[in-house]
């Protein structure tokens, strides 16, 4: 099956999942309070639908627009703009007829669901699948900066220890990057010694120009030979499979980055090379052509072989279900927050991080391009954060700004007229409609120009 049919069916999945629910978090608690819901709808129904189906008093329907979902309750300015009802007498079963705390109870229900859906399926990730990391501590020689570009611009260098960012002690190898991207200070140790400095304002930006190379920092991966290509130039040259190098030249020569520099200024000359061949050290002598090139194909040792020669150290933990209640709860929280600091940075232009603002395209290039359970919980888990986020901002036709206008009436006693709230969920509509085309037109640009 096609990477692309993959991705596309799990984005689709994904989403309808998350809608669903999310517009269950308003119809369950409308229905609670004896409040009308006229439609429940996967999907936008512009014109048509592709199916609706009458159930009691409401419509269950699925819209071919997949721009979202929604539910239509009674006497409530909405996506439906149904003005003509509000001119109307407010009947006891329609949403403006309900008391305030009913009304905010309704309107936080989506966000409330989508957030609590993500607590639960980190919940079963940590129970299943329990969870596996690179303590930074652990590394032997420090991180590598596959490139050297991103590294000089955010001061890390090949080799250094990443120790806080923020004041926050960094444990995790694997969570490195989106610390950095979401901090302002790190503490690096560089030779033995601890260095404090700023990270660029506009780090992000930095990053946002070849989103192909987020990724530049990695374990070092030890120099391993896999197998011998009959190159002209080594053909006799005594290399076998799972050699570890040692050193060239008297160089240390342990890791790829090493190695690679070391051959890079040695082109076309011949070097003397230490190697580890089972519990032998041996002495070997290549060319390197013109290239840099020894002519070896390379392998990789296991995360366990890395751990058992003492590169670094691979920790593993495993949850009990009561354990993981607690563990899937502070993952939600985590990543809710650090997702709330990436979207102070899209606000401050100097960060350059609106550039990265991505739509429907870079969701969908968020999920594995194979099928993968555990990657498809995880990136649905966040996805489900994004929008209970995004929904519970103050705008204007999100659940937030009914939030808001709520608020303000549970706070002042006054209650908003519905010719204003008509207006402000046209504005915030066009609010909308804006974000999406700048999400969507980025995500545009950079297929095709990057």
């Amino acid at each position: 099956m096609s990477p692309i049919l993959i991705k596309t069916i799990q984005f689709f999945l994904s989403l309808s999942l998350l809608i669903i629910l999310h517009e269950l978090g308003h119809f369950i608690p409308a229905k609670l309070f004896k409040t009308r819901v006229e439609k429940f709808y996967l999907f936008f129904d512009v014109k048509f639908s592709l199916f609706k189906k009458k159930i009691g008093e409401t419509v269950y329907g699925i819209g071919w627009l997949p721009l979202g979902g929604y539910v239509k309750i009674s006497g409530m300015i909405d996506e439906s703009m149904d003005t003509e009802q509000m001119k109307e007498e407010p009947k006891p079963w329609e949403f403006r007829s309900k008391p305030a705390w009913q009304r905010l109870i309704i309107m936080l229900g989506g966000v409330t669901v989508n957030f609590v859906l993500a607590v639960i399926i980190y919940i079963g990730m940590a129970y299943s699948y329990g969870e596996q990391y690179i303590p930074m501590s652990s590394l032997r020689d420090g991180i590598w900066v596959t490139e050297t570009k991103i590294g000089d611009k955010l001061g890390i260098q090949t080799g250094d220890k990443i120790l806080e960012v923020d004041g926050k002690p960094i444990e995790s190898v694997n969570g490195v990057i989106i610390e950095l991207i979401n901090g302002n200070t790190m503490t690096l140790e560089r030779n033995g010694q601890r260095i404090s400095q700023d990270i660029p304002v506009d780090f992000i930006a930095t990053l946002v120009e070849d989103e192909d190379r987020v990724r530049f920092l990695r374990t070092r991966q030890p120099f391993v030979v896999e197998g011998v290509e009959k190159t002209l130039h080594n053909k006799d040259a005594d290399f076998q499979k799972n050699d570890e190098f040692l050193s060239i030249n008297g160089q240390e020569a342990i890791y790829y980055d090493q190695v690679e520099s070391i051959l890079q200024q040695n082109k076309g000359q011949e070097i003397a090379i230490r190697l580890q061949r089972d519990s032998e050290v041996k002495e070997v002598t290549a060319k390197v052509n013109s290239e840099g090139k020894l002519g070896l194909k390379l392998g990789g040792l296991t995360y366990e072989d890395c751990q058992e020669r003492g590169y670094f150290e691979l920790k593993t933990v495993k949850y009990s279900f009561l354990e993981s209640i607690p563990a899937g709860i502070q993952k939600g929280v985590d990543i809710l927050g650090g997702y709330i600091k990436q979207m102070k940075k899209i606000f401050n232009p100097e960060t350059g991080a609106y550039k990265g603002v991505g739509g429907f395209g870079a969701i969908g290039g968020m999920f594995p391009d194979t099928w993968n359970w555990p990657a498809f919980w995880a990136t649905t888990a966040f996805i489900s954060i994004i929008l209970a986020f995004m929904n519970i901002l103050p705008i204007p036709a999100l659940d937030g700004g009914h939030v808001m206008f709520l608020l303000y009436e549970m706070v002042s006693g006054r209650k908003p007229s519905d010719k204003f709230l008509e207006y402000a969920q046209m504005v915030g509509f066009f609010l909308l409609i804006g974000l999406l085309l700048f999400a969507n037109g980025n995500d545009l640009y950079k297929w095709l120009f990057k």
